[in-house]
Order: structure tokens, then sequence, then C-alpha cells
């Protein structure tokens, strides 16, 4: 009798994994916009009226620029220990720490307020910070479980659903101070204890729903599940305008072959400190360092104008009520159209549209640079195109670096950006306050159109 050699018929099973990855996607991707949505109402309000808050306590223009440099520090200094979490137990554990801190960087806040003291202030932004660290964190958790070539129209929904939380939350900043005074809370305590609530719900969001985790869930699916992005060779589709990788790749990345030639074996962070692996990647990856300076430059330039905008309107008379309209358009422009950015970065490649986001920064430079101290209607204009060119900059290039780094050392090389990006804007928020301090707003204005303008071309010339 002949034995049946026919090898067993795996198709079907294939079909059910690929098809519970897709339902597990697709659950994902709504507990992050439930959480970006909670979560976008404390960033947003905090930071709208954190850099008033410490040149009211303070009396100084200069130090209020310490506000932004606080809270982005905040956000750079657990970036790392946030990828770390995430790394070893988890998205669900990273997010657990980065909105838990912000949790207590809200108290601290409301202490600080209510004792009148700007330092204990900027101590309790720092924590604050984390927030923003949590929110960029979800960008990434959103591509966990993306199938090749989708990457960027995931991402770019959960930084979509940030939009409705981020416009709500400055204008919620009123009626929260005036709730605040009559529990007998100090004055400028509203936007804070608004912040708080909105951070406790984002943290049972995250706790109670975000299950299975996507990154435990994408790192046990079979190498030959092609449901997951990352599981096909990365350079085998280079998106247009990107340049195709001409190392060879394995077909197994989750495998022990995944590291690029030129990546030290070390560098999967095993054995061998976060930050020092990520590192190691990130030098061996052209298009991974190319990415990191886009997400960079952008992230600098806005948190810069962003963060002075609200004082410079304030030395003009605007009340609350319209530096939180204006700030609120402007986060809209961030978010709004992140769908449209995430989709055109699918179709017509990461590095045109980086070069698309700068050249929106560098007119939005233009525009506030030369506004006056009354004139809301341009500062308001060139808010929102600060944000859009933010959000090409933030998307593509968040696509880009997670596609240029093999599968295995994503999280610690995650990390790594958004630390350098976080310090990059913190050193961007200490500049702009001396800047606008010593010499003008406008000066700022053309700074930045300087640092845009050269990002820009470089990103060009290094087009295939």
């Amino acid at each position: 009798m002949t034995a049946d050699t026919t090898p067993p018929d795996i198709s079907g099973a294939r079909s059910d994994g690929g098809a519970r990855i897709a339902t597990v996607r697709r659950r994902t991707l709504a507990v992050l916009s439930a959480a970006q949505i909670s979560g976008g109402i404390g960033v947003a309000v905090g930071l709208t009226f954190s850099s008033v808050t410490v040149k009211e306590l303070s009396g100084s223009t200069t130090l209020s620029g310490l506000a932004g440099t606080a809270t982005v520090l905040g956000a750079a200094l657990l970036a790392l220990p946030i990828a770390r979490s995430s790394d070893r137990g988890g998205r669900r554990a990273g997010l657990t720490l980065a909105y838990g801190c912000a949790l207590l960087g809200c108290l601290v806040s409301l202490l600080a307020v209510t004792m009148g003291s700007w330092p204990l202030l900027l101590a309790g932004l720092v924590l604050f910070g984390a927030a923003s660290a949590g929110n960029l964190a979800s960008r990434y958790a959103a591509t966990d479980l993306s199938a090749p070539g989708h990457s960027a129209r995931h991402l770019s929904l959960v930084v979509w659903a940030t939009t409705i939380g981020a416009v709500t939350g400055p204008n919620l900043a009123g009626p929260a101070e005036r709730f605040s005074a009559g529990l007998g809370l100090a004055a400028g305590s509203g936007p804070f204890a608004l912040a708080l609530l909105s951070f406790a719900v984002t943290l049972c969001v995250i706790l109670l729903a975000l299950r299975p985790d996507p990154l435990l869930l994408a790192r046990s699916a079979s190498p030959d599940d092609t449901a997951l992005g990352g599981t096909a060779p990365e350079a085998a589709s280079p998106a247009p305008g990107e340049r195709p990788d001409p190392r060879p790749q394995s077909t197994t990345p989750h495998g022990p072959d995944s590291t690029p030639p030129s990546v030290p074996a070390t560098a999967s962070g095993k054995g061998e400190g976060t930050f020092r692996a990520a590192w190691r990647v990130l030098r061996a990856t052209p298009l991974a360092r190319r990415a990191l300076a886009a997400i960079a430059v952008s992230h600098t330039a806005m948190v810069s104008i962003m963060s002075m905008t609200p004082v410079h309107l304030d030395h003009g008379g605007s009340t609350y009520t319209v530096i939180g309209i204006v700030i609120s358009l402007h986060i809209a422009g961030m978010y709004v159209l992140s769908p449209v950015v995430g989709w055109l970065a699918d179709r017509a490649g990461r590095t045109p549209v980086l070069v698309l986001g700068m050249g929106l920064l560098l007119t939005s430079a233009v525009l506030t640079g030369g506004a006056g101290t009354h004139d809301v209607t341009r500062i308001t204009a060139g808010l929102i195109l600060l944000g859009l060119g933010w959000s090409c900059g933030l998307i593509a290039g968040s696509a880009m670096l997670s596609e240029a780094v093999p599968p295995a050392h994503r999280t610690p090389v995650q990390g790594l950006s958004d630390l350098l990006t976080n310090l990059c804007g913190a050193t961007g928020t200490v500049a702009a306050g001396m800047i606008v301090g010593s010499l003008s707003y406008g000066v700022l204005g053309a700074a930045v159109a300087v640092m845009v303008t050269t990002t820009g071309a470089w990103l060009a010339l290094s087009r295939p």
C-alpha cells in the first residue's frame, strides 16, 4: 500500500488566521481611536494654557516658553521607558505607563497652581508630557497588525481620531475653569482638572479594552501569515518615490535572518540597552535616518511656533476664548486631514509627502511671522497650515521609519525616534521663548522658515 505523501492543506488555517488578524486589527484601531479622543482633550488643553499659566505665575514672557519645553522634555524622557515597557509587556503596558505618569503630572500641576509655584508647575508639566508620548506611541501601535502597503493609512486613522478631543479640549477650558472655581479651586486650575479627568478615562480604555495586545499578537503570528505588515520582505514593493533597498532580505523576517547584513546581531535589544540597540539599527539604515530627521524637524517647527502663539496673542489682549479657538483650528489642521495624508503617503510615496509638508511649514512660518498681535485671522491661517505640515511629516515619516526597520527591532527604534524628536522639540521651545522674549515673534518665524526650507531641499535631493 502506497503511503499518502500529499502535504496537508493548511490554506484554511492560514485563512482563519488572517481573518482573526483582520478582526483584531479593526478592534485595535477602534480602541486606540477612542483613547486618542479622550487623551487628546487633556493634551490639547494643557498645551494651550500651560504657557499662559506659567507667565501669570512667574510674570515673565521668557519663562513662559519653558512650559512647552517641560512638556516636550517629559515626552522625550518617557519615550524610551514606554518603548521598553511595550517591548517587554506589549503596547498596553507601555501606554498604561504613559497615561499613568500624565495623571500624576496633572495632580502636581493642580498643586502648583494652588501654591502659586511656577517651578513646581514645570515639574508637573514634565510628567504631563508623558501623555504626548503616549499619543505618539499609539500611532505605532496602529501599525502592528497592518497589512503591507497600508501602514500609513492605519496610522493616520488613529492620528485623525485625536481631532475630536484636541479640538474640543481648548474650548472646554472656560467651562472647566468656572466649574473648578465653583469647587473652590485656585484660579487657573480648570484646564488641569479637565486634563486629569481625560487621562483617567484614557487609562481605563487602554487597560480594559486593548485586548488582545496588538504587538504581542503580531509577534506570535506565524511568519508565513501575510496578513501582517512586515511578514513579507520589507523592500519587495517599495512605495512610489522611495529608493528600493538593494540588500538581500529574508523571507522570514521574524527569524534570525531578519537583521540586515549591516545591522549587528546584538541590535535586537536582547542583552543590550534599548537606546544602544536602537541606535545601532538606526545608524545602519539610511532611510530610517531620513524619516527620523523629517519627523523631528516637522515637530520642532510645529511646537516652536505653536507654544509661543498664545503668548503673542495674549500680548494683543486676546481672551482665553479667542486663544482657544485659534489653537483648536490649529489642532484641526494637525489631525482632520490625516486620513487623506495617509492615503497620499501610501499612493504617492513617503518622500513626496514629506517634501509637501516642509512646504506647508514654510508657508506657515511666513504667515505667522509677519502677523501682528491683533492679526488673529492671519495667525489662524498660519497655524492651520502649521498643523497640516506637521501631519505630513509625522504620518509619512512614521510609516517610512517603520517600514525601513526590521520587525524585530521596530519598537526600540520607534522609542528612540520619539525621544530624539521630543528633545529637538524641547530645544525648539526653549529657543522660541528666548527669541520671542528678547527679539520678536517675527524672528521666530524667520528661523523656522530657514530650518524647514533646508530640510525640504535635502529631502527633495535625496529622492531617486
